[in-house]
């Protein structure tokens, strides 16, 4: 018998997601992808962001996954001129829609 639902034995944790540190460093090099659509001035440095939107578990997405946020769209601890996503993930999604919605082309890397 197979496993059909390719989940470790009961018990046994599953294995992380790889790091790929490479791909994150090119995402942290690129414009804030909420700046740029919403013609909004970046004045913090560029982070990467693992999507958090219905997501239904505290695993993090693949770092493939990664988007560009500056710091006010991301944690928002010093740039409060923006709506940081961890401040408040429902307001944010309302106004910038899902996270998951913004992606990053490998033309744009």
């Amino acid at each position: 018998m197979s496993n059909l639902t390719n989940r470790p034995p009961l018990g046994l944790k599953a294995d992380k997601t790889k790091r790929n540190a490479k791909y994150l460093d090119k995402i942290r090099e690129m414009p804030c992808c909420v700046c740029k659509k919403f013609g909004e001035v970046q004045y913090s440095p560029t982070t990467a962001h693992h999507p958090i939107h219905d997501r239904y578990s505290t695993a993090k997405a693949s770092d493939l996954e990664a988007i560009p946020l500056c710091e006010g769209h991301h944690q928002g601890l010093w740039d409060k001129s923006k709506l940081a996503i961890h401040d408040d993930k429902k307001k944010w999604r309302e106004k910038y829609g899902a996270d998951y919605s913004y992606t990053v082309h490998e033309t744009d890397i």
